[in-house]
């Protein structure tokens, strides 16, 4: 099965003609071995011609990685004419012509060149300005002296839609309100910028609309953000299985566009493995922005490290993070739960009977608290914790965070009272005690009165320490363990945003202690029980359980 422009694109990259990411040198084995060698699926080369014809024309003159991309919106299986891909994830640097390329897509797919009645275009995003991104291009060019007489008495572009007057479909732009957007009949969703996106709700609201339109696709667009551990991350995930050869048959068409290392970034050359548009013969739109990019890049050495954090997650599309004030690296916090491989979860040795002193913060009664039990086993430590959130606390403040997925996880409680009951904390160590070896707990004397009394009620010894007068000492051990890949969380993506939102804080004498990233929204009460219990690791009885059947009364 041939396309020319497919076989362009990929014959321009074994020819050494242009650089791209180890992922899409991936995606071009994955094609290989499990689409380009099938005779079961076609391309409709003729569809896509008159896309390429059409967006050229109005538009802008594609480049030959996206006429590579849209190739394969029009791969089609020979036994019913459905799409072979019905999602795709474009991940690409800041420039790359996501947004011009899915304007140029949207306007077509709702043309009589498409042809399928009803085919609705909603151009989803988390701002009103960032969803009006493509919707005031495909306006801009129907209403423009060159082009507004094509499009007279075929399109209505009006200011909050562009309906088709011949019934093909309309293009609107909706934020991501999900309470809104049931009982829809869309044809093609585009999503924008999804690294703004906390969880999954509002692409699982709109996606429950496709499918009663004939040839429904998704497509998810984005560069790199500050938002770990959300929506964004699954989708790069996902992605990575997939051109692992982890999932079988997926509907789902990746392309990921990074620098491979950090190091990439002093090679200008290689800038184009985020960014295809650079890639030679670069045309005039990317002449411009790359000699904004390469300036922007020399006077980073004049800036503070924001700026490079940006430079790197935006242009390079490859996270960044200022390491001087942060417990650890995303790659790190990752490897509390996971293998190298970013797939593999870290296996947990059996923790039942072993011994175990447990943490405890309790800041604010008003909004989180967080519990847990330290494990030491073979020199790494197993943290198994929980937390309780006061519903009131978020029905006020719009947290960064997928607090209703981790409710489903099991990993928090949303309790809703006035104040998080003491209850609620005392129970969770009486149940924890039946099965683990352990009777201290190590907390902050704030507020620790409000649960010491009923905690010692139950046998529990409680040690009381300042958190301030202990993270000076813990930060180099703290930052050590992370660093050799000695903490285990398990599948725990709550403990991870804690641990992310910590601040790292270094005074003039070097002494590090714990802040938070964001006073609000970003709370950090899991990481600092997991602070207290190391403070007094020295007690947890290495290599003795706890086992009732071995004592004699």
């Amino acid at each position: 099965m041939k396309n020319k422009h497919v076989d362009f694109y990929i014959d321009q990259y074994k020819n050494g003609e242009i650089k791209v990411s180890r992922y899409v040198v991936q995606l071009f084995s994955h094609l290989k071995n499990k689409a380009l060698n099938r005779d079961d699926i076609y391309f409709d080369i003729e569809m896509h011609e008159n896309y390429i014809t059409f967006a050229e024309k109005y538009y802008f003159p594609l480049q030959p990685f996206q006429k590579f991309l849209t190739a394969f919106i029009f791969l089609f299986h020979k036994e019913d004419d459905t799409p072979v891909y019905s999602s795709f994830f474009w991940f690409m640097g800041r420039g790359a012509g996501k947004n011009g390329l899915i304007s140029t897509i949207a306007n077509f797919m709702t043309s009589e060149l498409h042809g399928i009645k009803g085919y609705d275009v909603p151009l989803v995003a988390n701002s009103e300005a960032q969803a009006r991104t493509s919707f005031d291009e495909i306006r801009a060019v129907m209403k423009s002296s060159e082009h507004e007489d094509a499009f007279k008495g075929i399109y209505d572009a009006k200011a909050s839609e562009i309906v088709s007057l011949t019934g093909y479909g309309k293009i609107e732009f909706l934020t991501s309100n999900a309470k809104t957007k049931d009982s829809r009949r869309d044809g093609m969703i585009i999503y924008d910028e999804i690294h703004e996106y906390l969880d999954g709700t509002i692409v699982g609201v709109f996606t429950s609309g496709l499918g009663k339109i004939r040839n429904s696709r998704e497509f998810f667009l984005s560069t790199d953000g500050f938002v770990r551990g959300g929506y964004l991350d699954g989708m790069k995930q996902r992605s990575r299985d997939i051109l692992n050869g982890d999932v079988e048959d997926s509907s789902l068409f990746p392309f990921i566009a990074t620098l491979d290392s950090d190091d990439e970034i002093e090679d200008i050359n290689m800038w184009q493995k985020a960014n295809p548009m650079y890639a030679e013969p670069i045309g005039a739109y990317a002449k411009e922005h790359k000699r904004k990019a390469v300036e922007q890049y020399k006077n980073l050495k004049y800036e503070g490290i924001s700026e490079r954090i940006n430079f790197m997650t935006k242009r390079m599309n490859r996270p960044a993070e200022d390491l001087t004030t942060s417990v650890a690296s995303w790659e790190e916090i990752l490897r509390t739960g996971y293998e190298e491989d970013e797939k593999t979860l870290r296996e947990i040795p059996d923790l039942k009977n072993q011994s175990a002193i447990g943490g405890l913060d309790f800041a604010s009664i008003r909004d989180f608290a967080a519990v847990g039990l330290l494990f030491k086993i073979n020199n790494e430590y197993i943290w198994k914790s929980h937390s309780f959130v006061n519903a009131e606390f978020l029905r006020n403040i719009e947290l960064k965070a997928p607090i209703n997925e981790w409710e489903e996880k099991g990993l928090l409680t949303i309790v809703d009272e006035k104040v998080i009951s003491v209850d609620h904390i005392v129970d969770w160590f009486v149940e924890m005690r039946e099965q683990y070896n352990f009777d201290t707990i190590v907390a902050d004397t704030f507020r620790l009165d409000l649960v010491k009394s009923k905690l010692e009620e139950e046998g529990f010894n409680i040690m009381y320490v300042r958190t301030k007068g202990i993270e000076a000492l813990l930060a180099p051990r703290i930052e050590t363990i992370f660093a050799e890949n000695r903490v285990i969380f398990g599948d725990n993506p709550l403990m991870r945003w804690y641990t992310n939102n910590v601040k790292v804080i270094t005074d003039a004498k070097g002494n590090r202690t714990y802040g938070k990233k964001d006073e609000v929204r970003r709370k950090t009460d899991g990481f600092m029980a997991f602070i207290h219990a190391m403070y007094r690791d020295d007690l947890i009885e290495n290599d003795i359980e706890f086992m009732l059947d071995e004592i004699d009364f």
